[in-house]
Parts: structure tokens; sequence; C-alpha cells
């Protein structure tokens, strides 16, 4: 797990791990190994023994967004990996603090622009570029804000609620209680469709999206390169009896997400997609391809 406790990386990650600590009747501990935005953690299982006892849990960051940012990480992004199993889809939302972030994500921008580079934006990693929702984010709308790293969500929502930061964007686990509480607001998803899980209250309209921005929250897992095809396969077909078990899918419905049942290809096939896709908002460009959806509320 390349990211700090209290995530939805995390809180899937065990989920998972304890039923396949049943499956197996062993020992099968999460270990949390945060740092550079995920690439410690992915240098670590990428460079261990493939024997099918190391696995990553990763996301469209670590497996899609991190190669482009850092190009030397020092394992092919795409021939690195045994993939494994694509876990799940879920939606990201854009969120902020309750006094000073506006009522919608248009008066989100307009602070924003009204105030270049003054406002806190939660991303998860350095560089010159940014990538993901961030840097989509940022391009689509000309805005400018004060990019603060974080290591994982518990502490970028511990800022939030402290008032040192003033928006990001996390999965719903993340600041679900403050939200509930009112001490957050929670303005739309990544999503080009509504999530009725994480903003039940928004009412759909034409002006209540963003133009131009998709960019969903997707989740896999991976091995190092080289292991035994019949190993990989045993290891998905555990890995998707958790995913289609009733409490880890109730789970996942808490977060706002789906379980993606597939064989270990499919992630593979993922992975080099997405990684095509985020290319161009890496470098900087107005309008990647592939992405031309709306944020919805």
């Amino acid at each position: 797990m390349p990211f700090t406790p209290g995530g939805t990386t995390d809180i899937l990650a065990r989920e998972i791990a304890a039923k396949l600590q049943v499956a197996f009747g062993q020992s099968c501990i999460v270990e949390n190994r945060p740092g550079g935005g995920g690439t410690l953690g992915c240098e670590m299982v990428a460079r261990a023994d493939p024997d099918g006892l190391t696995m990553l849990m990763g996301h469209i960051g670590t497996l899609a967004i991190n190669p482009l940012v850092y190009p030397h990480h020092g394992y092919d992004p795409v021939k690195g990996w045994t993939p494994l199993a694509y876990v799940a889809n879920v939606p990201n939302g854009a969120g902020g603090q309750r006094v000073c972030a506006g009522e919608s994500v248009q008066e989100l921008v307009a602070l924003a622009k009204s105030k270049p580079g003054a406002l806190g934006l939660r991303h998860r990693r350095h560089g010159k570029r940014l990538a993901s929702r961030v840097g989509l984010f940022r391009l689509r709308h000309r805005t400018e804000f004060l990019h603060v790293p974080y290591k994982g969500t518990a502490p970028f929502v511990s800022d939030l609620l402290a008032g040192q930061l003033q928006m990001g964007f996390t999965g719903r686990a993340g600041g679900h209680a403050a939200r509930q509480a009112g001490r957050l607001r929670a303005l739309a998803v990544s999503s080009a469709q509504r999530s009725e899980a994480f903003l039940p209250s928004c009412r759909p309209s034409p002006s209540s999206g963003v133009p131009g921005f998709e960019a969903d929250q997707w989740y896999g897992i991976t091995g190092p390169a080289g292991i035994d095809p019949a190993i990989a396969n045993m290891l998905n077909a555990e890995i998707n009896k958790a995913l289609a078990s009733a409490d880890v899918k109730a789970r996942l419905e808490k977060e706002g997400g789906a379980a993606v049942i597939a064989p270990p290809e499919a992630l593979g096939r993922h992975i080099a997609a997405e990684i095509d896709r985020w290319r161009p908002v890496v470098k900087g460009r107005e309008h990647p391809a592939g992405i031309g959806a709306t944020a919805s509320c």
C-alpha cells in the first residue's frame, strides 16, 4: 500500500487482504509504504521476487500518472508489472472548506481566478507538471492554485479542517464524517455521471457540471513482472471472489464505486490505455485525447 492509512486505497487493500487471508489460510499483511507520490511502494513491489507473494494495491496515480511525471522510476510502467486484478472504479469528489470554497465548482473557479495562487489545492506528488484531476482542472479553467503535496488522505483532510488548505480531490471516504457534520462541502464528482452516494443532495442542471472534465479513480492490483500465469490466474480468481462478496460490494457502494470483475489482462490493457490518455495532460496540453465529458454534481 504505497500511501498512508485511512484513504480509499488503504480501505480496499485491507478489505481484500482479509478475504485472501481466509482463502489461503495464511497471513496477508497490508504494509503502508508512503513516499514520492506512491513511487516508493511501487519500486519495492516491482523489484520483489515474482513468486506471487508480494502485490501492489495501485490506482490511476501510481500505475498511470506517476510513470509520466517521474520518467526515471527504474521499471517499465507497462511491462514491469504482472497485472493481477482490476479492482474497482470509484468517482472522486472536489470539495472544500465550508466557509471559503464557494457553493459550487463555478464559484470556486471564480474565487481562484480572483486570487491567483492564493487558494491551497491538495495533490499527491511533487513536480513541475501536475497530472490527473488537479492538472486537468487547472488546464481546463486556466486557474492557478497553491499546490500542496500530501502523502495520503488523512493528513490532507486534517489540514482542510484546520484551514491550512482550501480544497482538493478525494474519494468519498475522505472527510465523510466532516461532510456529514457540515464542516466540509462536497462540490462535484470527477466522473461523467452524478453520484448519489457522494453528492445525494445536489440537483442536476446544465450549469452544475464542469465541461471538459472527467477523471474517474480506478484501482488495480499488480505484482512484479514474471509471475507464473497459473499463480496470476489463481490470485485473480480469489481477488474477484473477494470483490463479489456482499461485504466488499457494500463497502464499495459506500465509496460510491463499483467492483470490476475481470481477468488479469483487462487491467494490463487499461494501464496502457490510461498512460496514453493522460500523457497530454502531463505535457500541459489543453485538450487531452479521450477526455471530453463533464464532471457532475
